[in-house]
């Protein structure tokens, strides 16, 4: 199996999903910042609104060591700063240990601005300003708890990325593999089909090519043309019934099976099966249950497959050879068994007994697609091989179903119309 178009398969559906983890990743981190900032924004906000409820300790408030405290004037520890500027960018008051604001954010242009700066060495704050009567109030909050978190996000999101990629990749291929195998076997199935057919096909067209070279080669007596025409039709009819097989299994292969028209008796199958087939060679005796035995599936396809089974083990018994077909109800399924006193199946030929254009065995003549069209069939219609060794001498070959069992069985079964 070639691992190139499912890995290749593999690396545009990674490539589409790395494309989309990139999207949803940047929006993620996207919503987290303004997540993060809207919280700090709020915050700031209230501290703001309470700096400005006491004019009259502004100074204190602001001076305060461990930040300008909430309205509730609980000491939590908040890491808020403020910082109190007067006429001409003078700073009045701020909190202790709290950076110096540059020299640009001074101006009474910013009142009411909401803005990130970096101060110096102590990193990127959030900053809110207002003015006030005593001057412009800066409230301001570190966002390095903010850029640890979203640090840490990213890195999480770098190192697990490769890791869901490679393991996408390797779901994908192996799905893509699991997925190709069927028609890559269907592929080599058919290839091995044509050249099969190919090598079937050629031997009656270079008997009739042959045939008909060597009776234009010169005159010959009529008796002599007659023979020759007798071997041409012969490899003719070889030919049609080859061409015939080839189209059923191409049609059955290509078109999904119609829907059951069943049920369909079994017993009666067989036993006008097995009729028909009384003047072949071989002895042919039936043992049908005398209850109905119902299937569902088409009744000419029943007839075809029993057909099949019958006419093959005709062939291995040969002239004077014994044939027996059973049918019997055991428990919830229906068994439908043909049996020969010919050589049998080898057991290393069993695996590939319903292969097309195989021959367990080089006694019989034949176009070995007889058990590959019952193999369709029996596939299609849910039954179940048996492959064994006949007390005859010969194989035997049984297939089963799960048996139908109708409300109410009908006068005449359901095979008597395509049977007459």
């Amino acid at each position: 199996m070639k691992i190139g178009h499912a890995a290749k398969v593999a690396a545009v559906t990674t490539a589409a999903i790395a494309a989309v983890y990139v999207v949803c990743v940047t929006v993620l981190n996207l919503v987290v910042s303004a997540h993060l900032t809207a919280q700090v924004d709020g915050r700031l906000g209230d501290r703001l609104d309470d700096l400005r409820q006491h004019p009259a300790e502004l100074i204190q408030r602001v001076s305060r060591p461990g930040g300008v405290p909430d309205g509730d004037d609980d000491d939590d520890g908040s890491p808020v700063i403020g910082w109190l500027v007067g006429a001409g960018g003078r700073l009045v008051a701020s909190t202790p240990g709290a950076p110096a604001l540059p020299a640009g954010l001074t101006a009474r242009t910013w009142d009411g601005q909401t803005i990130t700066a970096a101060l110096g060495r102590s990193g990127s704050f959030r900053l809110k300003l207002s003015g006030t009567g005593a001057g412009l109030l800066v409230v301001g909050f570190s966002l390095a708890a903010d850029g640890r978190v979203e640090r840490w996000l990213l890195i999480s999101e770098v190192t697990a990325g490769p890791v869901v990629l490679l393991a996408m990749f390797a779901g994908s291929l192996l799905i893509g593999l699991r997925a190709q195998a069927p028609v890559e076997q269907s592929r080599r199935r058919q290839l091995e089909f044509i050249a099969d057919a190919s090598h079937e096909l050629r031997t009656p067209l270079s008997v009739i090519r042959a045939e008909t070279d060597l009776a234009l080669a010169s005159p010959r007596k009529a008796a002599a043309y007659r023979d020759t025409l007798v071997r041409i039709r012969g490899e003719t009819e070889r030919l049609r019934r080859l061409v015939e097989d080839m189209l059923w299994l191409a049609r059955f292969d290509s078109q999904p099976p119609p829907p059951d028209e069943g049920p369909v008796d079994l017993a009666t199958v067989a036993q006008a099966c097995a009729d028909r087939f009384r003047s072949v060679g071989p002895a042919v005796t039936a043992s049908v249950t005398a209850e109905p035995a119902l299937v569902n599936a088409p009744p000419e396809w029943i007839d075809r497959l029993a057909g099949v089974l019958l006419d093959n083990a005709c062939k291995y018994a040969g002239p004077g050879g014994h044939v027996q077909v059973g049918v019997a109800a055991t428990g919830n399924r229906v068994t439908l068994t043909v049996e020969d006193s010919g050589p049998g199946i080898p057991a290393d030929q069993r695996p590939r007994l319903f292969d097309r254009f195989s021959r367990a065995t080089e006694q019989a003549s034949g176009t070995g697609l007889g058990l590959a069209i019952g193999d369709s069939i029996v596939r299609s219609t849910g039954g179940r091989w048996e492959v064994a060794d006949s007390p005859l001498g010969g194989a035997r070959l049984a297939v089963s179903w799960r048996q139908v069992r109708p409300h109410r069985l009908e006068p005449d079964r359901r095979s008597a119309a395509w049977r007459s």
